[in-house]
């Protein structure tokens, strides 16, 4: 990807397979950067694209969390979901989807009452509301 315009697809695409694989290998220390850079192409060249963005922004989290620093992690997971609650409702399948990335994050970190209050409280209902029994 090297070489290409920083507006290229194919040069977004390696960052985040490139990202993807450090971090799939264990390798988040250097997953981390890999992802900042691709969030910053993101919300310079395409931050109309909110979904990619929000990709970034969870394996950011993720990797923070897999690090160690699992206080930074959950604050993009719970803005991310807070944003989305916002904007889409709590019914909506991107919501209930990132509001079990952050219960999954929370149970990960065997903080298993707030994990069971984001589930229960909002996303349950929701979910059966919005996607069926």
């Amino acid at each position: 990807y090297l070489g290409r315009p920083d507006t290229d697809v194919y040069r977004m695409t390696s960052i985040s397979m490139l990202g993807g694989a450090l971090r799939s290998s264990g390798q988040c220390a250097e997953a981390l950067p890999v992802w900042e850079a691709s969030l910053e192409l993101g919300q310079r060249h395409w931050p109309h694209r909110e979904s990619g963005l929000i990709n970034c922004y969870n394996n950011i989290a993720a990797c923070l969390i897999e690090l160690g620093r699992s206080d930074e992690g959950l604050v993009i997971y719970r803005e991310i979901y807070d944003g989305l609650v916002e904007k889409l409702g709590v019914g909506h399948g991107d919501t209930v989807a990132n509001g079990c990335n952050l219960a999954i994050a929370l149970g990960q970190l065997r903080r298993y009452d707030e994990a069971a209050r984001v589930l229960r409280d909002p996303l349950l209902p929701a979910a059966r509301r919005s996607l069926g029994p």
